[in-house]
């Protein structure tokens, strides 16, 4: 399988988290791909019309968009557990895995907002996407401790990429501070294989 890949992904990060707990980490080739908003990249376009990443291309050819359908692909292929089988679990995973996803989009907003010409940036973008934070990482800190008594799934999974994105990104926005059990539960789930062999990073100059 070919994943069209990068080191400051969020959403890539999912996918080869969800592969290593699967067991299916040597199966893939990670293929670098950068894309932004506002340029194309000709190679992941060829396999993806959105132009996104992450992008699987499986080894029969079929390719697969959307980190959470790429994540139940290999779910279904290796171990499986983190998408439960019966509806009333699974709804579950999925609203603590669209909590997590969400907060993850919020903050790539608000990052490409931030990096505008000050300009040219929209303050009530701003203002919004500060107050949506702030209102997610408080729920997840009055909550998370019902998130912690469920078996590990595609919803830890979800959550702590937020979280972790956030301190790639945020690292002034000091969401710990006032968060201890949402930071311990972070600390804990970043102690994972899975996370520890993932950490985003932005790669040297000419690397």
């Amino acid at each position: 399988m070919k994943l069209h890949w990068s080191t400051r992904s969020p959403y890539v990060r999912k996918v080869m988290v969800t592969a290593i707990e699967t067991g299916l980490e040597a199966s893939i080739e990670t293929q670098l791909s950068i894309v932004s908003l506002s340029s194309v990249n000709p190679d992941v376009l060829r396999d993806n019309p959105l132009g996104k990443i992450p992008t699987l291309v499986t080894d029969d050819g079929q390719c697969l968009y959307d980190s959470l359908v790429i994540c139940e692909y290999l779910d279904h292929l290796g171990k499986g557990g983190l998408f439960p089988p019966e509806f009333p679990e699974r709804l579950q995973a999925l609203r603590w895995h669209a909590l997590g996803n969400g907060l993850t989009d919020i903050l790539i907003l608000w990052n490409n907002e931030r990096q505008r010409d000050p300009a040219l940036q929209s303050q009530a973008h701003l203002s919004a996407y500060h107050a949506k934070t702030q209102a997610t990482l408080d729920a997840l800190e009055a909550s998370i401790q019902q998130l912690e008594r469920r078996p590990f799934d595609i919803g830890h999974i979800g959550v702590a990429i937020a979280l972790g994105h956030a301190d790639f990104r945020f690292g002034d926005l000091a969401w710990r501070a006032s968060r201890p059990r949402l930071s311990d539960w972070a600390d804990r789930m970043g102690e994972r294989a899975s996370f520890k062999r993932t950490v985003q990073y932005i790669p040297a100059a000419g690397a």
